[in-house]
């Protein structure tokens, strides 16, 4: 027998539940704080750049021939772009700020809600532009990866107009696929971190450019074939040592390899094995990863330590379908730890980790944890 949930009266509008899934991240981000690593700022992070809406169809067998059509029984719809990190750190308890542009239609509102009702993003710093439609972009997951088509018109502001004076705050988080923002390089002049990582070439010239931005970065975070391109290097470790004479601390992702990084500042060296888990979906893996190891880096943690968080964070998004949405909370942290799915000599490496979740989280299981749903579906 079919079970129908009551609904609202006939002719009453849907409304999306913007609960927030992360009720946690409030005392994790007050533990952070009062561990005396995270320097006293009114942001732990800042961020500008563009919000996408997220389409993402899963379940496929594959991509559907010209002329075809593939019925699939997965979706999932959530903020995407910029938005996959701003999430990813709200949801570890950092607090957050975006500038950002939001169309003034249907997918421009919700993104707003979602982002400022639903995972805590002070949209102080964003502005709706009107008649602008909102970005969106179909992804395609299937045989663990995924293809995309994404529909955006360029956005009639530029950062200068969006962040004329930005607010104080720890780290920011660019991209040195284009020119390191005045915005950021003020943050740096008045002792911020600035984060960076790079995007895919389309045109595959892979620019010396980039290598030149790296002199106003402070953390690098590329992928191993991003690393390996823009260095002229055959492996993910010449390119990580090429790397780390231009950039303070450098990260190469290398997926299932784990990752590998230097901190010149400090001589430390660390690889760290990625989680042994199934990954089902790696969209946004990369940004979950990198709000991890800001959440590390503030936490004042060594950097075998950082690594080994945010490959069990990236390890925990990608065993679930949604995008940004599949960023993991701290029950879901906490929860991994109690199910038995690895080995305990596995879940020791990670006993840094307790300290930092809230007693509300501890000894909850694996069956105590709401999953953060998409919004859409």
């Amino acid at each position: 027998m079919t079970v129908v949930r009551p609904g609202p009266p006939p002719g009453t509008p849907p409304e999306p539940d913007l609960r927030d899934p992360c009720a946690e991240r409030g005392p994790a981000g007050d533990i952070l704080h009062s561990s005396g690593e995270a320097p006293s700022r009114d942001l732990d992070v800042f961020l500008s750049g563009r919000v996408f809406m997220d389409m993402i169809f899963t379940g496929l067998p594959g991509l559907p021939p010209p002329g075809t059509e593939l019925v699939t029984d997965g979706l999932g719809s959530a903020p995407g772009g910029v938005a996959n990190l701003a999430v990813a750190m709200s949801r570890l308890g950092l607090r957050v700020g975006l500038a950002g542009a939001f169309g003034d239609d249907m997918f421009g509102a919700y993104l707003w809600r979602a982002l400022s009702e639903q995972e805590g993003v002070d949209l102080r710093w964003s502005r709706e532009i009107p008649g602008w439609p909102t970005p969106v972009t179909v992804s395609l997951a299937h045989d663990c990866d995924r293809s995309m088509v994404t529909y955006a018109r360029p956005v009639p502001l530029g950062d200068a107009d969006l962040v004329a004076d930005p607010p104080a705050a720890a780290t920011c988080f660019v991209d040195v696929d284009r020119p390191v923002p005045d915005w950021a390089l003020q943050l740096r002049r008045s002792g911020a971190r600035v984060f960076a990582d790079a995007a895919w070439d389309p045109t595959e010239t892979w620019s010396a450019d980039v290598l030149d931005r790296l002199r106003h970065v402070d953390v690098f975070l590329p992928n191993a074939v991003e690393a390996m391109a823009y260095t002229r290097t055959s492996t993910p470790e010449d390119a990580l040592r090429a790397l780390a004479d231009r950039v303070p601390v450098v990260v190469v992702k290398q997926g299932a390899r784990g990752a590998i990084a230097i901190d010149s500042s400090t001589g430390e060296e660390a690889h760290a094995e990625a989680l042994p888990v199934e990954a089902l979906d790696p969209t946004g893996a990369g940004d979950v990863f990198a709000a991890a190891f800001v959440f590390g880096t503030l936490a004042g943690w060594s950097l075998e330590d950082r690594l080994g968080f945010a490959n069990l964070c990236a390890g925990l998004s990608v065993r679930h379908h949604s995008g940004s949405l599949g960023a993991p909370c701290w029950g879901e942290i906490a929860a991994f730890g109690e199910s038995g799915e690895v080995p305990s000599e596995v879940l020791e490496r990670y006993a840094f980790i307790v300290p930092y979740i809230p007693e509300t989280e501890a000894g909850r299981g694996p069956h105590g944890v709401i999953r953060a749903q998409p919004t859409l579906r």
